[in-house]
Formats: structure tokens, C-alpha cells, sequence
């Protein structure tokens, strides 16, 4: 009866599809809690009473003064005694370490994604994250190198994780519904980061800083019990999915070539203009990006001068923006296409304008609102809101170029992502360290200008057809 299924205008609520993409948001979720957490919970475990050297007291002012803060919020958070003398460079090392250990998983498992399926890498990396998580307290009692160890490693696991949700999305999700799934899932990250922010220091000040590991972790190994239970590889093996859906995604998938060789054409990729238009719009994204995930907080106490509570209150909104654009975003990309109202490559090319120029004209206006608590704060909210509408550009672009090596390419153009942020992140470092009101505005210069160069070189040379190097060479006669 349902042999030919009838052309929807989007996947139904209880789609498998929609499933996966809220199992997905809450993997990304209890991925992005469990990195941050330790940011958090560090107010609590540093003990502040170390001041730096008088003689590095210029090269490292805003860290003394950040040193200053934490101690101040101790109090405010009603921690009680501080357990371990780190200085602010090891501190710097042991939040950097997650990063290197992201790197340095990202292309090989998106590789080997393709090869042993998806469900197992993905899955496997968010048990070992959240396993990892819950021993993060029990490494900081044994000492520095270990706990740096367990977040190298940590991140590792992670980098498994977000690469193996493309290759996935290569089988499941029907080209006009990219944009909606992906979005929904990719949420997670945004909310994520906005719960964390704000129950972090109440879970701290009511049961004490290990109970943000163990809550944050528990709910990963939970996430993870789900993930193994319900997800699949690709919709033909579900045994729960309907006959109509099941052909639904098939059919929309059947002109997407797809093989079982699995040699990657690296000279005919590295020779890929519309590739390297994905990889420059992921480093402008990710430079901006990261400057706001990583120094929200401490602008706003510098600039507006509030208290560490507050603080966290308002560091947590534009997440909430974040997360709603992402959602929104992908619902017009697919409305847009469903209707035919502009073509893929337009679509793809309009929201990665949206996504890397409306953040840039905020960055740049920033500086001068700085006498304005509520305009400072509208832009704040502002730039990781309009950076998420890139979720349905070039963010999901390799899907549309080469589906059959999506999760591969996600994992280099993540690094290329991650190598921006942890250059951005030591430039602002440097910036602010010189002088506190013109280094936060060549900052948000510098961050303008990267993604106004990624964006022309993404609307010079972004494309959204499949490339030859990713067609089968069976169905191309080669």
C-alpha cells in the first residue's frame, strides 16, 4: 500500500528521524556540559590566596585579576575551604588540554566513522566522556599531570562523538530536511552551555564542586544507555521504524551516490576550492565563537562591573539565543528549499552571510556601547545568536558536496574550527593583557575582519552539488 511514499514538507514529531535528531541534542548537551564543567566547578577548587609574582604582575594582569574574582566568588557561591594551589598557567593547561585532545581525534575517527558505523564511535566516545567525568575529582586528588591526562583523553573520546553525528546524518536525514535535523541536534551544544552556566554554581554552593562531575556525567552515561538502545546506523536495519518512513528517507536518498570503497581521495580534496570555502567559513566561525565561550564572563565583570553571580546569570542568556536561532535557522533553510523558493547553494551561501556578518557588525559595535548595560548586553546576546544561523550554511555543506565522506571531512573542518580557537583565545589573552579598553576592541576587530575573509571566500567559491571526486566511480564510468 505504501510503496510510494507521498513528498512531506518535513519530518513528523514522532518520526524516527526527529528521534534521533532529540537524542542527538541531548548527547551534544551532556558532551558540552561535561567540558565546561570544569570551568565552573574551579572557583570552588582553586585556592586563591596564591597571588602572582609582583615581577609578572604586568604580563599577567587580567589573570591576577581573574585570580581575584574566583576568590571573590568562593565567597558569594558559599564554597567552603579551597582544595588545590593551581596557578593560573596551569590552570591555562588543564582547560586547553580537552581542546589537544579533540584535535587530535577529529579526522581519524571521522574516518573510521565511515568504516564501523557511527553508532559505535559516537556512542563509545560520549561512555568514555562521561566515565571520564565522573573520575575528574578523583584524578584532581592525585595530582595536575593526571588530571590533565583524564581531560586530554577526555577530549579525545568527544572528538569521536561529534565527527560520527555526519556520518549518520548521511543516511538519515533526506536533503530537504537537513537543515531541521542537523539544527535540532546541533542545539544541544548552545543549551548545553546555558544550563551549565547557570545551575553550575548552585550545584557547587548546595552539595559541594563534585556533584557538578557527577551529575554532568551521570546524565552522559544515561544519554548513552538511549543512544545504544534506540539509535541505528541507517533506517534500513531499524526494526522499529515504519514502512513509509523507511521508504520516505530511501527513495529521497536513492540518487546520492554511495559505495563500499573506502580509500579517501585526499589529493582530489585538498585540490577542492568548495572544500576549502567550508574549512575557512569553519575557522572565521570558530575564532568569534570561542573568544565569547571563553571570555563572556569575564568581559561582562570587567566592562559592566557585576558580581560573579550575576555574572554567570548573564554570560548564560546568549546561549538561550543561541540555541533558539539554531533551531529557527534550520526550520527556514528547509522551508526555503521545500518551497523552492531559492535554490540549495543560495540557501546554503544566505545563512553563512547571515551567520559570520551579523556577529561581525555586533562585534565591532560593541566597544563603543561599553557605557550601556543594556545594549552591551543585547549584543552579547546578539553574536552567538546570528553565529548559529551558520548551522544551516556551511556547516552542513559537506553533507550536500560529498555525503559519502561527510563525517570525515566534519572531522577536519572541526579541526581547522578547534586550531582558530585556540590561536583566537591566546590573541585575546595577549590583547587584553597590554591594555584593558583597546585590546577588547582589537579583539572584536580583528574577529570582524577573519570572518568577513571567510565569508568572501565562501561566497567566491561555496558550491552545493556532489563533487566529482565523491560520486561513485561505478555510476560516473570512470
Amino acid at each position: 500500500m505504501d510503496e510510494k511514499p507521498s513528498p512531506r514538507k518535513g519530518p513528523h514529531l514522532c518520526s524516527l528521524r526527529c528521534g534521533l535528531a532529540v537524542v542527538m541534542h541531548l548527547s551534544n548537551f551532556a558532551m558540552i556540559t561535561q567540558r565546561v564543567s570544569l570551568s565552573i566547578a574551579v572557583i570552588a577548587m582553586v585556592n586563591g590566596t596564591q597571588q602572582p609574582a609582583a615581577a609578572n604582575a604586568s604580563a599577567d594582569g587580567p589573570r591576577a585579576d581573574a585570580l581575584k574574582d574566583a576568590g571573590r566568588a568562593r565567597q558569594e557561591l558559599g564554597a567552603e575551604t579551597s582544595e588545590y594551589v593551581w596557578s593560573p598557567a596551569t590552570q591555562g593547561v588543564i582547560f586547553s588540554s580537552i581542546s589537544y585532545g579533540i584535535i587530535v581525534t577529529l579526522i581519524p575517527s571521522g574516518y573510521l566513522a565511515g568504516i564501523f558505523g557511527a553508532k559505535q564511535m559516537l556512542g563509545a566516545g560520549l561512555l568514555i566522556s562521561s566515565l571520564l567525568t565522573l573520575l575528574t575529582p578523583w584524578a584532581a586528588d592525585l595530582g595536575v599531570a593526571l588530571l590533565i591526562v583524564v581531560r586530554t583523553v577526555q577530549g579525545m573520546a568527544q572528538g569521536m562523538a561529534w565527527t560520527g553525528q555526519f556520518t549518520i546524518w548521511a543516511k538519515w536525514a533526506p536533503p530537504l530536511e537537513r537543515s531541521k535535523l542537523t539544527s535540532i541536534a546541533g542545539s544541544g551544544a548552545a543549551f548545553g552551555s546555558f544550563i551549565i552556566l547557570c545551575v553550575g554554581g548552585l550545584i557547587s554552593q548546595a552539595l559541594g564542586w563534585p556533584f557538578i562531575f557527577y551529575i554532568f556525567g551521570g546524565i552522559g552515561c544515561v544519554c548513552c544507555l538511549l543512544w545504544f538502545t534506540v539509535i541505528y546506523d541507517d533506517p534500513v536495519r531499524h526494526p522499529c521504524i515504519s514502512v513509509r518512513e523507511k521508504d520516505h528517507i530511501v527513495s529521497s536518498l536513492a540518487q546520492q551516490p554511495t559505495s563500499c570503497r573506502r580509500s579517501v581521495p585526499v589529493k582530489a580534496m585538498v585540490r577542492c576550492l568548495p572544500l576549502w570555502a567550508i574549512f575557512m567559513g569553519f575557522f572565521s566561525h570558530f575564532w568569534l565563537c570561542t573568544i565569547i565561550i571563553t571570555y563572556l564572563p569575564t568581559y561582562i565583570h570587567s566592562v559592566l562591573h557585576v558580581n560573579i553571580r550575576e555574572s554567570g546569570v548573564l554570560s548564560s542568556l546568549p546561549f538561550v539565543a543561541a540555541s533558539t536561532c539554531t533551531i529557527l535557522g534550520g526550520q527556514l533553510a528547509d522551508f526555503l528549499l521545500s518551497r523552492k523558493l531559492l535554490r540549495l547553494v543560495t540557501v546554503r551561501k544566505l545563512f553563512s552571510s547571515l551567520g559570520l556578518l551579523l556577529p561581525s557588525l555586533c562585534a565591532v559595535a560593541l566597544p563603543f556601547v561599553a557605557s550601556s548595560h543594556t545594549a552591551t548586553i543585547a549584543l552579547l546576546i546578539l553574536i552567538p545568536g546570528t553565529s548559529n544561523l551558520c548551522d544551516a550554511g556551511f556547516i552542513v555543506n559537506s553533507l550536500d558536496i560529498a555525503p559519502r565522506y561527510a563525517s570525515f571531512l566534519m572531522g577536519v573542518a572541526r579541526g581547522f574550527g578547534l586550531v582558530a580557537g585556540i590561536i583566537s583565545s591566546t590573541a585575546t589573552g595577549f590583547l587584553i593583557s597590554q591594555d584593558s579598553v583597546s585590546g577588547w576592541r582589537n579583539v572584536f576587530f580583528l574577529s570582524a575582519a577573519i570572518n568577513v575573509c571567510g565569508l568572501l571566500f565562501y561566497l567566491a567559491f561555496g558550491r552545493a552539488d556532489i563533487q566529482d571526486w565523491a560520486k561513485d566511480r561505478s555510476l560516473a564510468g570512470l
